[in-house]
């Protein structure tokens, strides 16, 4: 078993008081804090062997991609995409958002022609269908709604359960023969609650649907495996998993991304060049990643990886488990509501909540005062708050950190809320 007092001081953030109080930091969903071996990973690049990748013939030029991707191996480890081609299945991006910003701007370029034959499976036209759910980050469902108004397509989604749950158990009624999309979130920012992907991945490729997967809050909380899992494109980010800000992922079926047209263009993904003829493109994934790629992020970002898998999925997963336990007992104060699943099951230890007579920001403001960091808003994903009637609400979220005893102290400052507002 993972030492997890040994692991939290690792963490030198955590190490300072926030308005005369220890630090108690439940805000992962939004980014996680880093260990000491991914700020010494990045800062370390810069110090060492700072250049460009793929691109120079010098030393530093060399050993920069070298380590560069290494990095993208590492991650392919990762997400169980390591069957000897796994790093040409993971895309660099700048984020989560940017992957799949990526996917819905590669598949508008093939509903215009782009691509050439190769590229139709891509294509969409009037009569097709999107499908999403109300869980969606705004990240999924923005750019998925956006494609179907530039192709004519029609948008449809999953409706949700009592408690937030996507009714996966729908999948044969709202993917059709003319589903060409489904995208949907793995674990949502909100609820907390894990999406059922079996039912929903089956019947998609029954119909020939691409499968799009939101692993945003799984990959930094789960055993992941995209081919186990049998989804076709997943996006994630690696500041939620320890990692840096400004790099993410896109992993893609090798075969896919071979016949996916670009999305964005520029240096590094072009092969040849020409004035008077269109361009030939590079192979995946160097295709997908035009411009000056984020070395030192990416670099962190496989430390990262290796950092997380060190401590071993299954241990994270039995870790947070015991903290979710605390978290929802708020269920038990009268006055307060939780948005998701109120039983541990299926769920991750992301607790969204609502205090009856106090303003979200409110609520956020008096826990602050404890030295208690959680989210306020509608964290977005507008439409999931709307499904629990509700435009903001609270939310507390774990990390490899966290210890049962800061869940008990969030817990005891949630029942003092409405008292000290007098409701």
């Amino acid at each position: 078993m993972a030492d997890f007092g040994t692991i939290r001081n690792e963490f030198p953030i955590l190490k300072q008081e926030i308005h005369g109080r220890p630090l108690v930091y439940l805000d992962s969903g939004a980014t996680a804090q880093k260990p000491q071996c991914v700020i010494d990973a990045e800062s370390g690049f810069y110090e060492t062997i700072n250049a460009g990748v793929h691109r120079g013939a010098h030393e530093l030029a060399a050993r920069s991609t070298v380590a560069f991707e290494e990095a993208r191996a590492r991650m392919a480890r990762f997400v169980g995409a390591d069957d000897g081609e796994g790093e040409e299945e993971i895309v660099v991006t700048a984020g989560a958002t940017a992957g799949l910003n990526l996917l819905a701007t590669a598949f508008g370029n093939a509903s215009l022609g782009r691509g050439g034959a190769a590229a139709r499976r891509f294509a969409l036209k009037p009569g097709d269908e999107i499908v999403v759910s109300q869980a969606e980050h705004h990240s999924v469902l923005l750019p998925f709604q956006e494609l179907a108004a530039r192709t004519g397509a029609t948008l449809k989604w999953f409706d949700l359960s009592h408690d937030g749950r996507i009714l996966a158990d729908t999948a044969d009624d709202v993917i059709t023969e003319r589903t060409r999309v489904v995208a949907v979130t793995h674990v949502s920012n909100v609820t907390g609650a894990i999406t059922d992907m079996e039912p929903i991945v089956r019947r998609a490729h029954e119909v020939g649907a691409i499968v799009v997967l939101d692993a945003c809050q799984s990959v930094p909380h789960l055993p992941i495996d995209f081919h186990a899992l049998g989804v076709d494109f997943a996006a994630w980010s690696a500041h939620k998993m320890y990692g840096p800000t400004g790099v993410g992922f896109l992993y893609g079926r090798r075969d896919l991304l071979e016949a996916l047209p670009p999305a964005t263009f520029g240096g590094s993904m072009v092969e040849l060049a020409w004035m008077d003829k269109p361009a030939q493109y590079m192979d995946p994934p160097a295709r997908f990643e035009a411009g000056t790629q984020p070395v030192a992020q990416m670099i962190a970002a496989g430390t990262a990886a290796d950092w997380l898998g060190g401590i071993g999925m299954d241990n994270v997963v039995a870790h947070e488990r015991a903290i979710t336990d605390e978290l929802l007992k708020i269920v038990d104060i009268p006055g307060v509501r939780i948005l998701g699943p109120t039983e541990n099951v299926n769920r991750i230890g992301t607790v969204a909540f609502d205090v009856e007579g106090v303003h979200p920001h409110d609520v956020g403001q008096f826990l602050d005062a404890q030295g208690i960091a959680i989210r306020v808003g509608h964290h977005c994903a507008q439409p999931v708050h709307r499904h629990f009637g509700l435009y903001a609400s609270n939310r507390a979220s774990t990390g490899v950190y966290n210890t049962v005893d800061e869940a008990r102290q969030f817990v005891e400052a949630v029942a003092k809320v409405r008292p000290f507002f007098k409701v």
